[in-house]
């Protein structure tokens, strides 16, 4: 079944419509000055298709965000999230199949750039199963894929450049139609413009982008100062997804309008305002200090030593034991976890499972009376994939970690202690086969998400160097990992001692 969407009326006042199967199967470039009509354009495109296709804008200036009202489209603002917390944001939308709109209002140049790419990786990267048809709409494009380098690093144009060209070269067999629109075309990259095969080209003024539309469009030199005389809403069409032959084609009304409209004309005040050197040429408010970190309350403190004292529970006519006894039964209980963790294929055993070894060992060792309860193992077991010492009541640092690492899955705090462990003593960042045998999976794309789970809730703060190595902080203690490459086998054995 061909699904005809109308996009206007022509100059005849016929109909204008869009085969949208044809789009998925090709490309869009819309290309017009400032005030030309391409974002009402765009909004027109995705209203009409809405009931068809699954969608993703990326919104540099947060003009769509009002789909959400109407059609339910899901708004994510860009600047709330992480580069790692959007490209999951991208595979999840993908796998779901809900509509997106990234808003990227807020940011600079290039943090709009890094995070679009993120974004648009994601959108890319799941797996087939979940390669359905989706439009993704990118307004501004010349914003992530300029021609030449700008301001931004290099860094951050290859990235948004490489995810740009995956989208318009290599997206169609993974479903993805990409529609581009751009101010300029002699600004957009060359191999990203090159893949479209439909074309919607408005109001335009300067003589190198009319004669590129003009070539697209298949019409004489020429002909190419039509392109001035053309008004708001007006576009010349053509395509395979659209007519044969060029056309003009007007774009019709939409249901929904932009959040930020033209600025219109309005008068000065009529009194000028008392004081306005004094209050204009003010000096600006102080920054905000970094917040200094505190020890840790006494009642936490005490808290945390009475639980790593109750770690195991004696049998109730045990007598109490001294501090010298309690070290010799750790040491002891640890051994036995080190023996199990040293099996080949403990690291990805179900906890439950290793507990009642555990508990078995520790009955042949005479210690069955004094074995760790569940949750205590849990945090055992935690320590003893992070490489650390299973008793850290006598670090501050550590006790505080602890609590922070409280607050995540059970799954991921031994994730999180050994990025700690890595940071404080400043060795190579973990990779993300160490992540995921910490994690107890073989996925190392699991691995990465929880990795960039745990940015999220703010806790580390991940970043690549110029060779692509990861390095990861923590917020707090200040401490960093060295770089090192993420894709590397489990290169530091010491961090996974246990395992």
């Amino acid at each position: 079944m061909t699904v005809a969407i109308e996009m206007g009326r022509t100059a005849t006042a016929e109909p204008a419509t869009l085969d949208l199967e044809e789009l998925l199967a090709t490309r869009l470039l819309v290309q017009g000055n400032s005030g030309s009509g391409k974002s009402h354009l765009l909004r027109r495109l995705l209203e009409q298709s809405v009931p068809w296709v699954q969608q993703a804008v990326i919104d540099p200036e947060g003009d769509f965000v009002t789909l959400a009202e109407r059609f339910g489209h899901l708004v994510i603002d860009a600047e709330e999230h992480t580069e790692p917390g959007l490209q999951v944001a991208g595979e999840r939308a993908r796998e779901h199949r809900i509509s997106t709109v990234l808003n990227l209002e807020g940011l600079d140049a290039e943090n709009q750039m890094r995070r679009a790419a993120a974004f648009l990786n994601g959108l890319f990267e799941v797996p087939r199963d979940h390669w359905y048809p989706m439009l993704v709409i990118v307004d501004e494009a010349q914003l992530f894929a300029p021609a030449v380098a700008g301001e931004v690093s290099d860094e951050a144009r290859k990235l948004s450049l490489g995810a740009m060209t995956n989208l318009m070269c290599r997206g169609r067999k993974r479903g993805l139609a990409g529609v581009i629109a751009t101010q300029r075309l002699a600004k957009l990259a060359k191999n990203v413009a090159a893949e479209a095969a439909n074309f919607l080209m408005g109001r335009t003024f300067l003589d190198i982008d009319m004669a590129r539309a003009a070539d697209l469009l298949g019409m004489e030199r020429r002909q190419a100062d039509a392109f001035r005389d053309l008004e708001r809403g007006q576009f010349m069409a053509l395509g395979s997804a659209l007519c044969r032959r060029p056309i003009s084609l007007r774009i019709g009304p939409t249901d929904t309008q932009p959040r930020n409209s033209s600025p219109r004309l309005m008068p000065l005040p009529g009194a000028p305002l008392a004081d306005a050197r004094a209050i204009i040429l003010a000096a600006p408010p102080r920054e905000p200090n970094r917040p200094v970190r505190r020890p840790l309350p006494a009642d936490i403190a005490s808290q945390l030593a009475a639980a790593t004292k109750s770690d195991v529970v004696p049998g109730e006519t045990d007598p109490p034991l001294t501090s010298e006894q309690r070290a010799e039964r750790r040491q002891r209980l640890d051994c036995i976890l080190g023996v199990i963790l040293a099996e080949p294929d403990a690291a990805f055993r179900a906890t439950d499972i290793l507990y009642q070894e555990f508990v078995v060992r520790c009955r042949i060792e005479g210690l069955g009376s004094s074995a760790p309860t569940l949750s205590a193992f849990r945090r055992m077991l935690t320590c003893a994939r992070a490489g650390l010492p299973s008793d850290m009541s006598e670090d501050v640092d550590w006790q505080e970690l602890s609590i922070k690492a409280g607050a995540l899955p059970d799954d991921m705090q031994g994730v999180f202690l050994l990025m700690a462990r890595a940071a404080k003593e400043n060795l190579p960042c973990p990779s993300d086969a160490a992540i995921a045998r910490a994690y107890g999976t073989h996925s190392l794309r699991r691995a990465r998400r929880t990795l960039a789970y745990i940015e999220e809730q703010g806790l580390i703060v991940c970043q690549l160097d110029g060779l692509g190595r990861r390095v990861v902080s923590l917020i707090e203690p200040p401490w960093t990992t060295a770089p090192a490459d993420p894709n590397a086998a489990i290169a530091a054995p010491e961090l996974c001692a246990s395992s």
